[in-house]
């Protein structure tokens, strides 16, 4: 009879890694990142509990996307007012917060639960290069893509 394997919450490591998104693609660099937030690089992976993690991206201004995407994407919000609904495209928001589109890519990969939430706030984005999470050391990791 096998037992199934619980990670003690002192057992977690959780390291801080460094991701340039210099000229990747927006999807496959979410599906990538979406997965070291949930800890699905680790061999102690479990579905409900949070082992993965922090990743901070850079150069979130210089991101791709594949086809015709720039053109045809549309952000949406809504403010919670009647007639409050707004409609954002692709190149405004990369003019006004290049470093919303990643999050809003990743947070779409994610639970959509109090983990996913939890998860998420272990992702940090920035527009430049420069970030400041020099105190944590993190590691830089190249992704494909």
């Amino acid at each position: 009879m096998y037992k199934t394997y619980y990670p003690k919450l002192n057992e977690i490591d959780q390291k801080w890694y460094v991701v340039d998104a210099d000229g990747m693609i927006l999807g496959r660099l979410a599906s990538q990142i979406a997965s070291i937030l949930r800890g699905k690089n680790k061999p102690y992976y479990t579905p409900h509990m949070d082992t993965g993690d922090f990743v901070v991206v850079v150069n979130a201004e210089k991101i791709r996307l594949s086809g015709r995407k720039a053109e045809a994407k549309k952000y949406f919000t809504h403010s919670g007012f009647m007639g409050g609904g707004r409609f954002e495209s692709y190149r405004e928001t990369m003019e006004n917060h290049p470093e919303e589109i990643i999050k809003r890519a990743v947070k779409g990969m994610l639970p959509k639960s109090t983990l996913g939430r939890q998860l998420f706030k272990k992702l940090k984005v920035y527009s430049g290069p420069e970030h400041p999470h020099e105190a944590q050391q993190p590691e830089s990791l190249k992704l494909e893509g």
